[in-house]
Parts: C-alpha cells; sequence; structure tokens
C-alpha cells in the first residue's frame, strides 16, 4: 500500500508554509553543509520547492543566519538584505 500522506497545515501559523516544503522529506543536516557542494544540493532540492519564497522571506524576516534558505545561502541572504536595507534608505 503506497499512499501520499497530507501534510497537516495551520493556516493561522506563521510556518504552516513549512509543511508544504520539499525539505520536510530531506534530514534537516542537508540543508546545514560545511561546503559549497552541499549548498548546491541544497538549491537542487530548494528550486522545485512549492513555497521557496515563503522561506526565504521568513529566513530575511527572522535574521536566520545558518543554512540554506529559500535556495539562497548564508552569505547570499546577508546580500539580499542589504539590498532591501538600503532601498528602503532610498525610498
Amino acid at each position: 500500500m503506497n499512499e501520499e500522506i497530507t501534510p497537516l497545515i495551520d493556516e493561522d501559523s506563521v510556518t504552516g508554509w513549512m509543511a508544504l516544503g520539499n525539505c520536510r522529506a530531506h534530514p534537516p543536516a542537508m540543508f546545514f553543509p560545511s561546503d559549497g557542494v552541499g549548498v548546491d544540493r541544497a538549491r537542487k532540492i530548494c528550486a522545485t520547492c512549492p513555497v521557496v519564497s515563503q522561506c526565504l522571506d521568513y529566513a530575511l524576516d527572522h535574521h536566520i543566519d545558518h543554512g540554506v534558505w529559500g535556495g539562497c545561502s548564508e552569505r547570499e541572504r546577508r546580500r539580499i538584505a542589504k539590498r532591501r536595507r538600503l532601498s528602503v534608505q532610498s525610498a
């Protein structure tokens, strides 16, 4: 018997979208790599994720410093956050 399990989603939760992420089918350590190869592996999983935008926004909004979130490494998220700060300041 090979039934697909539908995750329970709490619509009122700030993190309810996480139940839909591709990452739920992989060990968390995969998204906290110690090298560039690991980052690329995690990105491939994120590439087809239906909640990649929510994931990236969550990491940026909560200043998460470690791991791959929304298909972006720590360095990439720092750059995105800096660009967002600069655009708010110049507006």
